[in-house]
């Protein structure tokens, strides 16, 4: 899979204008979260195997790192698909069962379904090394600085050597004004969804982002020329659902 680079004349959106393209999606479209979740999910998997493993992931040791909204949901979905690639993957979620939104607890209850192993947060300290980390615990929805189990899967991801691969967003970044809150993940690589988001350009963040890629979610390019939004978006995605971002 090559991933083409982008020239840098993309648009990049707000957390209020990306709350609004999650609304038209499922609102006026009815492309539902499940279907962007699996694109999102998709998407990350395949970058993980091509970035880091070289096309072949099989037994690789992956670590997921899942919080309980939309963002977990879709480091839930590329762990299924590494597992099904041959991939070592453990996942580790912030909070129980039943704190998870609908769509991200179906993901989870197929994963146990297809016995991947799935441990609580405070059991990380038992992993001794990984191939790489997927950061899925927060996404554009961030408010504050990360704390409790959220905090120490973060704190925990940056103290290893393993590279970690973001998704949207690396966790404890303000989408929006690009705040880095303590604690927020050092990534190597971040794969942002449908458009990249404000505050992955703010100064001192690129740090935190690593290497930007975009993925496709299917938002029809109609979407964003609505007036709530009112953005001229090109067909970003004809050569390739990734696109690298300089």
């Amino acid at each position: 899979m090559n991933i083409p680079f982008y020239p840098n004349n993309i648009p990049y959106l707000t957390t209020e204008q990306m709350i609004e393209v999650d609304r038209a999606m499922i609102e006026d479209y009815r492309i539902e979260p499940i279907q962007m979740m699996e694109n999102a999910g998709r998407n990350l998997a395949h970058l993980a195997q091509v970035r880091f493993f070289d096309g072949n992931p099989t037994s690789k040791k992956v670590i997921v790192l899942a919080g309980t909204g939309g963002n977990g949901g879709g480091a839930l979905v590329c762990a299924r698909r590494l597992h099904n690639w041959g991939a070592n993957v453990q996942v580790f979620v912030t909070k129980p069962d039943e704190n998870f939104t609908p769509v991200p607890a179906h993901q989870l209850d197929i994963l146990r379904r297809m016995q991947v192993p799935v441990e609580q947060a405070q059991a990380i300290g038992k992993v001794e090394s990984a191939d790489l980390i997927v950061d899925g615990v927060i996404g554009y929805n961030l408010k504050g600085a990360p704390r409790g189990p959220a905090a120490d899967l973060i704190r925990w991801a940056n103290a290893q050597d393993a590279p970690v691969l973001a998704l949207d967003a690396p966790s404890g970044v303000d989408t929006t004004s690009g705040t880095v809150f303590d604690p927020t993940i050092q990534a190597t690589a971040t794969m942002t969804l449908a458009l990249p988001k404000e505050g992955l350009r703010a100064t001192g963040v690129q740090s935190c982002v690593g290497e930007l890629y975009l993925a496709d979610i299917s938002v029809p390019p109609s979407l964003y020329a609505e007036p709530a939004l009112a953005l001229e978006v090109e067909h970003l995605f004809a050569e390739s659902e990734i696109i690298r971002l300089r």
